[in-house]
């Protein structure tokens, strides 16, 4: 990235490549052009990130993320994205087991969260939040 840095806009989709889970999925829900330049981007990445760093909790914590009753299902989305984020190297496979769980077996959602087993996290929480809407 030496090389690029005159390059903002290189320097910040190439950024974007070294991105896994959660820092990948924050970086593309970024709102069109909200970052100017790459020190921008650094910053508003280190604020994001630097906090969770040490944090040592395991996968499994998220099976203690409930839905409360009077919880709507988006916050339930942002307040589970929120623990999974504060989990270096998530598994995935384990975060979805945990937001069904987390959910009310009576939930519309449920059932159909059971029948797509084979989606990926990003879909999976994109089926979420559009059933939230």
């Amino acid at each position: 990235m030496i090389l690029y840095r005159n390059n903002d806009d290189l320097m910040c989709k190439i950024f974007a490549t070294t991105l896994q889970g959660e820092a990948q999925d924050w970086f593309y829900a970024l709102p069109p052009q909200s970052i100017r330049s790459f020190d921008e981007l650094s910053l508003v990445f280190t604020k994001e990130y630097s906090s969770y760093c040490s944090i040592k909790k395991k996968s499994d914590h998220l099976f203690k993320v409930k839905k409360n009753p009077k919880e709507s299902l988006r916050a339930y989305v942002k307040r589970f994205k929120e623990e999974k984020a504060r989990i270096v190297g998530c598994n995935n496979s384990i975060a979805k087991a945990a937001f069904q769980k987390g959910l009310p077996a009576d939930h519309s959602l449920f059932e159909k969260l059971i029948m797509k087993e084979d989606l990926t996290l990003v879909n999976f929480f994109t089926l979420v939040e559009k059933h939230a809407l």
